[in-house]
């Protein structure tokens, strides 16, 4: 069987050799830190991205069968972007700029965190109908030559993005992007400026969202439409936190759960049947809108200080919840044993079936590089590779 064959096998319940062992890429940080410890040279991981030949290489040379979170994406954000500028500099060396989203972040030499916004361009309808609504038209280039940098870049090695997956050889997986419903609004607003939205003028958010959904739609169509085959289609939103979502679930399934059903039902008609979604924090009240509306594969599944598992949600949603993740990434800080027994743990998961392990989300930089090549060693050994 092939790597692909193997992962849709895993998702369809259906017999399978061996698990596929994959990961969800690598922070940059954790690079550099594996390039001055000398397993890696500067080199061999220039110009990385998900599913690129660096990424390939980097890991088998890990013992990674390969990195699952490999896509087509058409360009279904602004197009153009904001011109990103420096807006205001302080005597600590702080900055606020404006990025590509209109956003103006607060960026603090030697912060690894998420930089803070300080302020946002989208906030009435004067400031959506004149800088964004124009910045959100479909065109075909958005998915022919769209995407850019993400078609180029993804596809390069695949001499042609779409024209190769039209003749559908591969024997790696690749899904295709079907945007985000929310995120990407809530970005535009920022969390602050969306509950304020959606309080004071919730004809004008419901406008924003359903612009952005229709622009996500017609994207998905097109690549669609073009004779590629995608293993899987893929949505992104991140609107939970550690303990909950960044919206009410209710006002979730009434402003997206038909764009959802909309776009699914779309994709179902092309044969996909594995339909994922990339939701970061506790993301359980919103799971019924995504389940009821065709989306049956949560990615990642972040163990985090909540603790996520498919387990329960298993137990409460039966075999249609699908699930790749679920593997606590901070065990590659710790000692052979802890890894073990994290391997222990996911045994009885992948029993369940419909489950594929993945670290939950990019490796980060407390990961030794042996404790990573241990897991892949015994995760081959332990699931039949």
């Amino acid at each position: 069987m092939t790597d692909r064959e193997r992962v849709l096998a895993v998702l369809r319940y259906q017999p399978y050799d061996r698990l596929p062992v994959v990961h969800f890429g690598f922070l940059g940080e954790t690079l550099q830190k594996w390039i001055a410890e000398g397993h890696i040279t500067a080199a061999e991981v220039a110009g990385l991205w998900d599913g690129s030949p660096v990424d390939v290489a980097l890991s088998r040379k890990l013992g990674f069968d390969f990195n699952y979170h490999t896509l087509f994406s058409p360009n279904a954000g602004l197009q153009p972007g904001f011109e990103s500028k420096v807006l205001r500099e302080f005597p600590d060396g702080s900055r606020h700029i404006l990025d590509g989203q209109g956003v103006v972040l607060l960026y603090v030499p030697g912060a690894g965190s998420i930089q803070p916004d300080v302020d946002h361009l989208l906030k009435d309808r004067k400031s959506w109908e004149e800088l964004y609504l124009p910045k959100l038209q479909f065109s075909m280039d958005r998915v022919e030559h769209g995407g850019v940098p993400a078609v180029d870049r993804v596809f390069t090695f695949n001499q042609g993005g779409l024209d190769y997956l039209r003749r559908d050889e591969r024997t790696h997986l690749v899904g295709l992007r079907c945007g985000s419903l929310y995120g990407q609004v809530r970005g535009w607003l920022t969390l602050e400026g969306s509950c304020y939205l959606m309080a004071d003028d919730e004809a004008l958010f419901t406008e924003i969202i359903d612009v952005n959904a229709e622009l996500q739609y017609q994207c998905t169509k097109a690549a669609l439409e073009s004779g590629a085959h995608f293993d899987y289609a893929h949505f992104w939103e991140d609107i939970c936190y550690k303990n909950g979502p960044l919206i009410a679930p209710a006002m979730f399934e009434e402003k997206c759960g038909h764009h959802y059903q909309r776009i699914t039902d779309l994709v179902h008609s092309y044969g996909i049947d594995i339909v994922s979604l990339d939701c970061d924090g506790m993301i359980d009240a919103l799971i019924p809108t995504w389940l009821n509306h065709g989306v049956n594969t949560m990615f990642p599944i972040e163990v985090g200080t909540w603790s996520a598992s498919i387990e329960p949600w298993r137990r409460q949603y039966g075999p249609s919840l699908l699930g790749v993740g679920g593997m606590e990434k901070k065990i590659f800080g710790r000692d052979f044993a802890q890894v073990d027994a994290e391997i222990e743990r996911l045994r009885r998961l992948v029993d369940l079936g419909g489950f594929l392990p993945c670290p939950d989300h990019r490796i980060a930089d407390d990961a030794e590089w042996d404790s990573v090549r241990y897991y892949c060693d015994r995760m081959h050994t332990v699931f039949g590779g």
